[in-house]
């Protein structure tokens, strides 16, 4: 491993100690380099999200070493319970030969945890309560090398340095914002509000999505853009929230908060979901998605999961991206660190964004087509009501919807949305 050149320089920073940045400071550390990984909070800490993972996210969570058994406190679902247009329909996650057949539900408070105290374990250096502010750049060539922050309760500044900086800061990342990066207003946005309440389904052992999201508290019942989900915790409690895309018209002028509330309200009542069982107050966030920031590298800067957004327009899910998105960087960044001169690495660190299209831009782009369908309250109801009456359409859009194909030898579904995938413009 690299000796750390001092206590304050490294040969990669990473801001923001998510999934996304303590994905990439594991990859990095355990090929060998030095990695300072910098968090603005201290573990645990919360984070507003579903605690539902597909089989996308699992695999990853295999991959990096966690222990992701049920006696380490980790849940599994089997798939995913649609309801929506009359129609309540099972589906079983795929058997592929890419992605284990189970998903996993957790809570982020100390799901994140486990992520960054596995990347300490492969070698990176956690400084938590450390606030980054400015970057530091190169006064000729405008690069970063490095970043201002303010550490401890004390808030002490402090300055660290590297040639390298990975920006995974999450949605608002101020880091990108500094650098110039601003986000795309031609790429999807969505919201989600979340909260928590003690119920008799806490062990269901399907993630259960709601595609039909509706507003009843008006003289008529109101459809909305969007989907709710159900989340058993199997702690007592259910994670029950909505998410809502910037396509519709109603994004700007409702109270989501509210629509989380009243929606709870039409649930049945032996449920719980009602405001005395609530366990923590509604909490919202925004969810940026396919390739909302860009360049994903410029200047010694690379963006990774929400910083990018790399959220998946088609369902919402973050958490798989931003730690596949790591492990992305983390590769490229090992192989730039092993060239001579600083045009080779220069030549490494641009290929980059180019894997992140390759492997995403086409996909992304029909998500994009899919949003702006979805918006249209119209498609909506046709597609709830039609679609769900076939299982064998459905079963498609389960792999379509959560990116569940096996990339060589699958079946013929697999080589349909693969196929689409690689026409698709990579924007």
């Amino acid at each position: 491993m690299t000796e750390p050149l001092s206590e304050h320089s490294a040969d990669v920073i990473v801001v923001g100690a998510g999934p996304a940045g303590s994905t990439t400071a594991y990859y990095l550390a355990k090929a060998g380099l030095d990695v300072l990984l910098l968090e603005k909070t201290a573990f645990p800490r919360e984070k507003v999200c579903g605690d539902g993972l597909t089989p996308r996210a699992t695999k990853q969570l295999v991959s990096m070493g966690i222990d992701i058994s049920e006696e380490a406190g980790w849940l599994r679902n089997k798939g995913l319970r649609i309801i929506g247009g009359g129609v309540r329909l099972q589906l079983d996650w795929p058997e592929l030969a890419s992605y284990p057949d189970y998903g996993l539900v957790r809570k982020r408070d100390d799901f994140d945890e486990q992520l960054a105290q596995q990347a300490q374990k492969a070698g990176a250096r956690l400084y938590e309560r450390c606030n980054v502010g400015a970057p530091i750049r190169d006064e000729r060539t405008g690069r970063i090398t490095g970043v201002e922050a303010k550490l401890g309760e004390e808030k002490t500044p402090v300055t660290f340095h590297a040639p390298l900086v990975v920006a995974a800061d999450g949605n608002s990342t101020r880091l990108s914002l500094a650098m110039g990066l601003h986000r795309r207003d031609d790429r999807p946005m969505g919201v989600a509000v979340r909260t928590y309440f003690t119920s008799p389904r806490h062990d269901d052992d399907y993630l259960e999505s709601w595609l039909e999201l509706w507003d009843r508290r008006g003289a008529e019942d109101r459809l909305l853009p969007g989907y709710g989900w159900i989340f058993g915790m199997g702690d007592g409690t259910s994670n029950v929230g909505l998410g809502i895309l910037n396509s519709s018209s109603a994004f700007k002028e409702l109270d989501w908060r509210e629509v989380l509330k009243a929606w709870c309200a039409s649930m049945p009542e032996d449920w719980g979901y009602t405001p005395e069982n609530m366990t923590m107050p509604i909490r919202g966030a925004a969810l940026p998605m396919a390739f909302n920031r860009q360049p994903h590298y410029t200047k010694g800067l690379l963006l990774v999961g929400d910083a990018g957004g790399m959220v998946n327009p088609f369902n919402g899910e973050g958490i798989a991206y931003a730690m596949e998105s790591g492990q992305i960087a983390a590769d490229v960044i090992v192989q730039a660190h092993a060239r001579a001169t600083p045009a080779q690495r220069e030549l490494a660190l641009n290929n980059y964004p180019k894997v992140l299209k390759e492997t995403y831009g086409g996909y992304y782009t029909m998500g994009r087509a899919f949003v702006k369908l979805i918006g249209n309250p119209k498609v909506m109801k046709v597609a709830t009501q039609r679609g769900l009456t076939h299982p064998l359409l459905m079963k498609f859009t389960l792999k379509m919807l959560a990116n569940l194909t096996d990339p060589q030898g699958g079946d013929a579904m697999d080589r349909i949305i693969n196929g689409l995938s690689k026409v698709a413009p990579k924007a």
